[in-house]
Order: structure tokens, then C-alpha cells, then sequence
């Protein structure tokens, strides 16, 4: 079984493996031909054997013997053997001794004179399969240098699909594999450029969204204290806040999504003092199912952000208690966040973590713009780690954000 999927999976040993196979099926057709027309031929010797007037002569002259003389079919390499019916009613045999035999007067035995495997049919089977064993190993180092090229093509496109942009391919040769190569080149080179061009524009609009933020605020605190004024005082901060956030977490998204960018120093953290400060601030409890601690390598800022983003959306959909579960897995810290909210359905569990995307009834108010989630993922993957939405564990309905980061 692990033999026929190595054979579906790399191309070129399924078309070595055809090129053998019609080598072996030529090889078995001819022979079979050869041997039936080996087969006709003795038939047709035994049938009618050919005779024809014999004269056997001494030193002299003098007539030894003569008659009709019958020639006797015999194995390939045993000479020629005649019968002759002579005059005088006296039978006699001539037999002429093959080219390569050197003898002392008598003949070779009939089962030596020749190996079997040299012998019709099989002289000529061994013939085309030694050939065939020649074309197989030669094809071979040809069909795997071509298709090692559509294979370096393959891991190009896929880690191309992954998001590395940078990614290219060599182009060798000037045949269809070399012109494809060329023209993914080109077309990875067009996108990497224009998705560079929209996150510096992302960016630098995200930035510039800062200064009139800041001057709006500044205005606020000139305005009048009477309830009028301060219920729209309350309402402009709130939307003043809201895009504050809008604008930090456009920019933390267009950095994260840019790996050369630097977003911060990397040094040990203690994940569960992260998460006993992150658990106060939001009022949640903090289970720890681990002994002794839990350290990773990360950027401390965006670990917390990750986690803070998944309280506060807890606690956004969650009217009931709130917890963060730490646990130890092999080499790897569990991180979940459980709520008692109305939970995730099971076909939206892996979109939620898209840009932008909120839950089908979700308002602006209560959902967020849908870029939180798509930050804790991209944190939980710039440090090695995964993240993903589940049921609790207890079966209690709700959501459970489960992220899992490589221990040191």
C-alpha cells in the first residue's frame, strides 16, 4: 500500500514504470512470436522433410554409396544430419559436424551442444531484455531531471499560496517547464509589488488617521460642562475611542503582515503572569493546570494584545463568568479562553479568523470591525504557534479560543 502511494504521488516513476512495463510486453510479445514461428517451422521440417540424390565417393572414385538422402530435423548447433536409403538397400547416415565443433570422429551430445537459454526463443528474449533493462535505466535519470523542475515549480507555488511572497522559482531550459517557471516568476514578482504598494498606503493612511484623531480630542476638552454638553462629550470620546482602536489595530495588522518589519524585541516570557494581569483587568479567572512555569519566546506586547483581545471578545458576547485555562501539552502551552456566550457555529469557526469578517448579525457596536480574532491569529503565528475555536470542554454551550505557542 505505501509502495502504490509513493507511485500516485511522484509523476515521474509512474512514467518510468510505463515506459518498463511497454519494454517487458514487447519483450513477451516477440518472443511468443518467435516461438510460434519456431514451432510452425518444425512442424512444417517433420511434415515434408526435404530429400534430394546423395553420392558418396572414395579416394579412388569407387561409388561408396548413393540413394535418396532425407535430412533429419535436429536441436539448433547439433549440425546436419542426412539419411540416405542407398542403392544396395543398406541405410546409411551422413552427419556434418557444426562450424565450432572441433571433435574425433564423433559427434557432440545433442542436449550440450547448445545452452537452452541461446536457443529460439529465448536467444532473443534474453536479447530484448537486456535492452529493456538499458532503456530503463537510462530513461530514468532523464524523466526525473524534467520532472525534478515541475517539482521545485510545485514547492514554489505552494509556499507562494502560504504567503511568501519572495518566493521564486529557476528557470532552466527553453522548453514548457522553463517558459511556466518564467511566467510564475513574472506574475509572483506583480502581485509581491502590489500587495507591498497597498500595505505601505494601508499603513501610512492608518498613520496619518492620528493627527486629526488627536487635534478632535483636543477640541473636546475645550467644550462646556453643562449635560448637553458632556452627554456629547461622552458619545463623540466613545466614537473618538472606537477609532483609536480601528487605527491601531489597521496598523498592527499591515506590520504584522509584513515579516521584515520589526514589531518589537524577543525575550522569555512568563505566560502566566501574562495572563493573571491580562484576567484581572477584565475580571476573568485564571485556571493554571500546569506545575512550575510556563515560558516562551515571544514579544511580549503582541502576547498580550492576543490575550486581551480574547477576554474582551469573551466578555463582549459572555454574560456569565469567564475563564483562561493554562496548561502544559508535551512542548507546548495551551492557552483557552472559555465563555458563556452564544458560541460559534461550526461552519463560521474558521472564517471568524478573516479579516474583517464579523458573524452574521453582529452590529458595529457590539461585533467590533472583525480585525481582533485576525490579529490573535497572526500573533499566534509569528511565534510558531496555531489558534482555533472549539466547544468548551465541560460541553456547557459557549466558545472555547484554544492557542497553543512552543514552550522554550
Amino acid at each position: 500500500m505505501k509502495l502504490l502511494r509513493i507511485f500516485s504521488q511522484r509523476l515521474y516513476l509512474r512514467i518510468w514504470l510505463a515506459v518498463v512495463l511497454g519494454m517487458a510486453v514487447l519483450t513477451l510479445a516477440v518472443a511468443w512470436a518467435w516461438k510460434i514461428a519456431e514451432e510452425q517451422r518444425a512442424q512444417q521440417t517433420s511434415a515434408t522433410p526435404p530429400s534430394r540424390e546423395m553420392v558418396m565417393r572414395g579416394p579412388d572414385g569407387e561409388v561408396m554409396a548413393e540413394g535418396r538422402a532425407i535430412r533429419i530435423p535436429g536441436p539448433p548447433g547439433d549440425g546436419v544430419r542426412f539419411e540416405i536409403a542407398g542403392s544396395d538397400g543398406r541405410p546409411y547416415e551422413l552427419w556434418l559436424a557444426p562450424r565450432e565443433w572441433r571433435g574425433e570422429g564423433r559427434p557432440p551430445p545433442r542436449d550440450s551442444a547448445v545452452a537452452f537459454w541461446l536457443r529460439p526463443p529465448f536467444g532473443f528474449l534474453w536479447m530484448l531484455g537486456l535492452v529493456g533493462v538499458a532503456v530503463a535505466v537510462g530513461v530514468f535519470p532523464i524523466i526525473r531531471r524534467l520532472l525534478k523542475r515541475l517539482e521545485h515549480l510545485q514547492s514554489g507555488v505552494k509556499r507562494f499560496g502560504e504567503g511568501d511572497l519572495s518566493v521564486r522559482v529557476p528557470e532552466r531550459g527553453h522548453d514548457e517547464v522553463a517558459d511556466l517557471a518564467h511566467q510564475f516568476n513574472a506574475a509572483a514578482a506583480r502581485i509581491e509589488t502590489l500587495m507591498t504598494s497597498h500595505k505601505s498606503l494601508l499603513a501610512n493612511a492608518s498613520h496619518e488617521l492620528r493627527s486629526p484623531l488627536t487635534r478632535i480630542r483636543m477640541g473636546l476638552e475645550f467644550m462646556g460642562d453643562d449635560p448637553t454638553s458632556a452627554r456629547a462629550k461622552a458619545e463623540i470620546q466613545r466614537n473618538i475611542s472606537e477609532l483609536d482602536q480601528l487605527v491601531d489595530e489597521i496598523l498592527l495588522a499591515s506590520r504584522l503582515d509584513t515579516r521584515e518589519v520589526d514589531v518589537g524585541t524577543t525575550e522569555s516570557i512568563d505566560l502566566i503572569g501574562l495572563a493573571a494581569e491580562e484576567c484581572a483587568r477584565i475580571d476573568a479567572e485564571l485556571d493554571v493546570q500546569a506545575d512550575g512555569s510556563l515560558e516562551v519566546q515571544g514579544i511580549s506586547k503582541l502576547l498580550r494584545r492576543a490575550l486581551r483581545n480574547l477576554l474582551e471578545n469573551a466578555r463582549r458576547y459572555s454574560q456569565g463568568e469567564i475563564t483562561l485555562i493554562l496548561a502544559r501539552q508535551h512542548r507546548t502551552a495551551v492557552i483557552r479562553v472559555e465563555d458563556l456566550g452564544p458560541g460559534v457555529p461550526e461552519g463560521q469557526r474558521e472564517r471568524i479568523f478573516e479579516k474583517f469578517y464579523r458573524l452574521p448579525g453582529a452590529s458595529e457596536r457590539s461585533g467590533g470591525v472583525g480585525l481582533g480574532l485576525s490579529l490573535v491569529r497572526s500573533i499566534a503565528e509569528r511565534h510558531g504557534g496555531s489558534v482555533r475555536c472549539e466547544d468548551r470542554l465541560d460541553g456547557k454551550s459557549g466558545a472555547s479560543f484554544v492557542i497553543t505557542l512552543p514552550l522554550v
